[in-house]
């Protein structure tokens, strides 16, 4: 091996070996190999160096002594806002001297408008509709979800400064907080889109943002039966369940899709009636005239001030409410949501985590004992058996897809057992030569015992929903 070639591979030994910034020899940024794929779960590599990165602080710098308190004018539009900062953007790039190509000149101004206008290296997967979620495993490590896949981007955080920055921003314009006194979080995006933050010392391998994309034109009846979620015949009996005021439980595991399922379910609710939605983080996009919006609230700094699921969802009883919509029950506000379905709020809709209607069930058993209320289990299944008409359960299946896979009728007490009849039913028939799952929702063939309930209310259903055979 010649000299040249010598120096050529101790120069790439010492590249491919040295530590990234901020991490020690040996660690997460060490390769051992030049034709080794770097992890997939390694969090703590830190980027490559952006050769332009001192030119783009100076100009962040410049932009905001220049606009000050004007990127927090309240009477500015988001227009107005946009068009004052490209303007000066465009000013500040042009008094640099430092040569730039035309890529490198749109690329800075972009990132830079993202940085200050949006949510810095993530805000291009948020305008990416084709996302369904976007996932920041420290400020080096971004993943994102498409067409129910996981995929690594390239995209990156300068600094976990950078990232508690873009953190804070996002939970501020709600009014909520994150810090090393309160360090977990739910908060949403000015679309709907569901955000959760997680920061050191809980987070190890630094701070975690998790956001949940919503469209912004929300999933119609049609679009759940175009994506094989539903069957027209299926859609067109839980139309007649919602208006003929049956309560429906959705159920599923997280990310099944029920919120969205829920939201369909709720665009079924008649405009004339006056609905009252509940959330940890206002989600639904109900599009109804008379719709009044509910959201808690954590604790303040003090350990005070908390207003949870619970404690909405009893007021709601005193404001005239139609309809009840709860974006999910998960504690001791199942005992009032029951007591609201037993005590005339009829139509009532809402949302349990669980992975079967029978566990669906007990789930909400178990979350009304922790009202520490002391009722005997059968006066519990009483009251589920009477409150309860429909469970709506969702799965995602293996390729990501998500698939309504039973819909359930509660019908009634035999013994100490709630009895459970199955109406609609996934066949799983196998998967393509795509890796894609194929199947259908079919009904089994029995008729709820609700049908007189629903005509009472005005709603009748084709008898020829119910039959085996798919014919309508």
């Amino acid at each position: 091996m010649g000299l040249a070639e010598r120096l050529a591979s101790a120069q790439l030994e010492r590249t491919t070996s040295s530590p990234g910034p901020g991490i020690a020899a040996g660690g997460p940024g060490r390769s051992t190999s030049t034709n080794t794929v770097p992890a997939l779960n390694n969090r703590a590599t830190a980027p490559t160096a952006d050769k332009h990165a001192e030119l783009k602080a100076a100009i962040h710098r410049v932009l905001l002594s220049t606009l000050g308190p004007k990127l927090y004018d309240s009477e500015l539009t988001a227009t107005e806002l946009e068009a004052m900062v490209r303007e000066a953007l465009a000013d500040a790039m042009a008094t640099n001297d430092q040569p730039l190509t035309t890529a490198d000149r749109q690329r800075l101004t972009q990132e830079i408008s993202d940085d200050i206008l949006g949510y810095g290296p993530i805000e291009p997967y948020l305008r990416d509709d084709s996302l369904s979620e976007v996932m920041v495993n420290g400020p080096y490590d971004i993943w994102i979800e498409r067409d129910g896949r996981l995929q690594r981007v390239e995209g990156r955080f300068a600094s976990e400064a950078h990232l508690r920055r873009t953190i804070d921003k996002i939970v501020a314009r709600i009014g909520r907080r994150v810090d090393e006194s309160s360090p977990m979080v739910d908060a949403r995006l000015p679309d709907g889109s569901r955000v959760n933050a997680v920061i050191p010392p809980l987070a190890l391998n630094g701070s975690i943002l998790t956001i949940r994309k919503f469209s912004a034109d929300p999933l119609t009846v049609d679009d759940l039966i175009r994506f094989g979620s539903l069957t027209p015949r299926t859609a067109e009996f839980l139309q007649a369940c919602v208006k003929g005021k049956l309560n429906v439980i959705v159920s599923g595991g997280t990310g099944a899709g029920k919120t969205t399922t829920l939201n369909v379910l709720s665009s079924f609710i008649p405009s004339d009636e006056r609905i009252v939605t509940i959330e940890d983080a206002a989600e639904l996009q109900l599009r109804q005239d008379h719709v009044v919006r509910l959201e808690s609230r954590p604790s303040n700094i003090e350990g005070k001030g908390m207003v949870s699921i619970r404690d909405l969802v009893r007021n709601a009883l005193r404001m005239r409410p139609d309809r009840i919509v709860v974006g999910e029950v998960r504690d001791a506000s199942a005992l009032d949501m029951l007591q609201a379905m037993n005590t005339g709020h009829d139509g009532s809709i809402c949302t349990v985590h669980s992975n079967s209607p029978r566990d669906t069930l007990s789930r909400v058993e178990t979350m009304v004992l922790m009202a520490g209320v002391d009722l005997p289990m059968r006066a519990i299944r009483e009251q589920i058996a009477s409150a309860v008409d429909l469970v709506v359960q969702q799965s995602r299946l293996s390729d990501g897809s998500r698939r309504i896979t039973n819909i359930t009728e509660v019908e009634r007490m035999e013994g100490d057992v709630v009895t459970l009849q199955d109406l609609f039913v996934y066949e799983h028939q196998g998967i393509d030569e795509h890796g894609k799952n194929r199947g259908v929702l079919r009904s089994t063939g029995l008729r709820p015992k609700f049908m007189e309930k629903l005509k009472q209310n005005g709603q009748s259903v084709n008898p020829m929903v119910f039959a085996m055979d798919g014919a309508l």
